[in-house]
């Protein structure tokens, strides 16, 4: 190994063993019912009312996604199910032990307008608090910067904990400092393979969710519409197809609020989900064995997380079409295209996708799902012919790596006020 291998590949491990991990449902939500499963627990009564603040992106993110479990809507659903039967050592899957009883009882809370919600005026891009009450009494809990990264805690009014976010992140925080996207494969392809083994959960979990969604019971249900018009003869069978009805179908399920975990990727099931079925899905079709698959997965979630460290964590930027880039290389890989053809589709999705907005969680996110699968897979068949959108084009630059600076640049720059923007456009509807 190189001296820039020994110094980056134990952190691109780090890096994958943080950003890709179990999530049960939209992630903003979850964040909130986590804040108020944990208040609740530090009250150590039943809670009565809630008093809920979240930033204006997390708002924009949570409020029209269905909270697994429920049936419901919404970011008062999420505080109020996580207060009164949230597992707050489940992190993620705060909600994965939710009683018919207790979603009964939290929906009763929002009848009875026992759960409060407000826009906190804070400078974090992600934030969650949760106060909870028993008469007088009260237990407060804030979340920020990072889904799970809880910065303060407070019992009628005395300071259990407080800290910066920045100070309250996870040890093994990684840095990827100089990486380039070639380090990222060649860390994929060469890495020791019990080192990134654990991937192949990503696997597992995202096609549970496809082969639910493909059931038509979630969301738009997108995915089982998709597989009626092949059957109708409205849509051809094949590669393409298959890529597009499973990565959306596992969306579907997991908008539409299916009690089934998401691998996640940098705090998202739906950029997890983008990262892992169209990798999947060309893997079955060439009959790659286990090991090409973990690779060609360590790969795509590994350049999702490259890009996205780019990027603001909540911005008005989908992220999904990011994550599709890291699909892109993974499957790009799998077809025998190696790092010249992951180079020129990234590059070329760069082109086609860069101002697709994030405008909230909802079930129409598996619509940019789809969107974003087909774009992977059309640069990749470009790539393997040869051609891609060049750095005479647009913002894409000649150099793979620039090309995802500027990208960058855009979102953290160049959208800040369309962020703002949406946001009000999707407040006045309320």
């Amino acid at each position: 190994m190189s001296e820039r291998e020994v110094r980056l590949w134990p952190e691109f491990v780090k890096a994958l063993k943080q950003e890709v991990v179990p999530a049960l449902g939209c992630t903003e939500p979850i964040s909130l019912a986590l804040a108020a499963a944990l208040a609740t627990r530090e009250l150590g009564k039943a809670p009565e009312r809630i008093d809920a603040w979240v930033s204006a992106n997390l708002m924009k993110n949570g409020m029209g996604v269905t909270v697994p479990g429920t049936g419901t809507v919404g970011l008062p659903i999420a505080a109020a199910v996580g207060a009164l039967g949230g597992d707050p050592d489940a992190k993620l899957e705060v909600l994965k032990t939710l009683t018919v009883e207790q979603v009964a009882a939290g929906k009763q809370m929002l009848a009875d307008g026992k759960v409060k919600l407000g826009v906190a005026a804070v400078p974090n891009i992600l934030y969650a608090e949760a106060c909870v009450w028993h008469g007088d009494e009260c237990a407060r809990v804030a979340i920020a910067d990072a889904h799970t990264n809880v910065i303060k805690i407070e019992l009628n009014g005395e300071v259990k904990l407080k800290r910066e976010a920045a100070d309250a992140k996870p040890v093994e925080t990684y840095d990827l400092g100089d990486a380039t996207a070639r380090d990222v494969y060649e860390f994929a392809m060469r890495a020791p393979l019990d080192s990134i083994a654990f991937i192949h959960d990503a696997a597992v979990l995202n096609s549970a969710l496809a082969d639910e969604g493909m059931s038509g019971k979630y969301g738009l249900h997108i995915g089982a519409t998709l597989q009626r018009q092949i059957e109708a003869g409205l849509l051809s069978e094949g590669l393409l197809s298959n890529i597009l009805t499973r990565t959306t179908a596992a969306s579907d399920a997991r908008m539409g609020g299916a009690t089934l975990p998401a691998m996640s990727n940098s705090g998202s099931g739906n950029q997890g989900i983008a990262a892992t079925m169209p990798v999947v899905a060309v893997a079955e079709h060439v009959k790659a064995d286990k090991e090409t698959l973990i690779r060609a997965l360590a790969l795509s979630h590994l350049i999702a997380v490259y890009i996205h460290t780019r990027l603001p964590k909540l911005s008005a930027l989908c992220a999904v079409t990011t994550a599709s880039m890291g699909a892109a290389a993974g499957m790009a890989q799998l077809l025998n295209g190696g790092y010249p053809a992951v180079s020129m589709a990234i590059s070329s999705m760069i082109g086609d996708l860069a101002g697709m907005i994030c405008d909230g969680a909802s079930n129409s996110c598996a619509m940019k799902v789809s969107t974003s699968a087909g774009s992977g897979y059309k640069a990749v068949l470009m790539a393997l012919d040869g051609t891609r959108v060049t750095g005479n084009e647009g913002i894409v630059a000649h150099d793979v790596d620039v090309s995802i600076a500027n990208l960058g640049k855009l979102a953290t720059q160049g959208m800040a006020q369309t962020d703002t923007q949406i946001l009000q456009i999707m407040m006045d509807k309320r």
